[in-house]
């Protein structure tokens, strides 16, 4: 018999189960009444939107080469197993596109060749959920921050220690943000910026300003909030 704690435990997880499954249906939906949802933006605002050409930053994205210690672990973790948990997807999503300007296509275009569950509905609607271009989609101004994200969804860095290994000795102090490491305890853990592990490829706020300037061409009445994701 179970104990109070252990159902709520399942009811929560059965919720979230389903929404995933809504989620899922939801994107065949829209991908049975517009059949060019894996190529087209839902929202046409998006249509001639400035997304930027560069296959040098889509490669270094695509092999965990960004300097961003919990992107890198996400992408290696999809080029070594097939798969990676939903949450990172976020991540590294968001950092494709509103970091580095590159068009959610190129990132579903990846996924698509990548994920062992890669699924045609499922994977348009997440790239256009993180463009914020779909149907449901984030709003534009959420950039997520893949510092503060690593910090809380992996504080110890145990994912980023298995997925980039020549971390493996970065104290979990730094291991988010491994250039604000002093070079004694880089030079302790074995790391050279530069050679050993790469120099971030971008700065955030830097990269952030400058997503949220080129989203301005989308904008709508919402937009007096466009600070509401700065520190998430």
């Amino acid at each position: 018999m179970l104990a109070k704690n252990d159902n709520a435990l399942v009811t929560a997880n059965g919720q979230a189960y389903l929404r995933q499954l809504l989620w899922r249906e939801f994107s065949w939906h829209l991908l049975y009444h517009s059949p060019d949802f894996p190529e087209q933006p839902w929202n046409k605002r998006f249509t001639k939107f400035p997304w930027l050409k560069n296959n040098r930053m889509l490669k270094l994205w695509q092999r965990g080469q960004t300097g961003y210690p919990i992107v890198d672990a996400g992408m290696r973790q999809l080029w070594q197993t097939g798969w990676m948990h939903n949450r990172v997807r976020m991540i590294v999503g968001s950092f494709l596109v509103k970091n580095l300007l590159i068009s959610w296509r190129d990132g579903e275009d990846w996924f698509w060749d990548t994920l062992v569950d890669a699924d045609l509905g499922n994977n348009a609607a997440g790239w256009q959920w993180i463009g914020g271009c779909g149907a449901d989609a984030a709003p534009y101004f959420r950039i997520f921050n893949p510092i503060l994200q690593s910090g809380k969804f992996d504080p110890e860095g145990e994912y980023i220690k298995t997925y980039v290994p020549e971390l493996k000795n970065v104290p979990a102090g730094y291991i988010h943000a491994p250039w604000d490491a002093p070079p004694l305890v880089l030079a302790q853990a074995g790391v050279t910026l530069g050679k050993t592990y790469p120099h971030p490829v971008v700065d955030h706020a830097e990269a952030r300003a400058r997503a949220l300037k080129a989203y301005g061409v989308t904008k709508t009445g919402e937009d007096a909030a466009d600070q509401a994701y700065d520190h998430e």
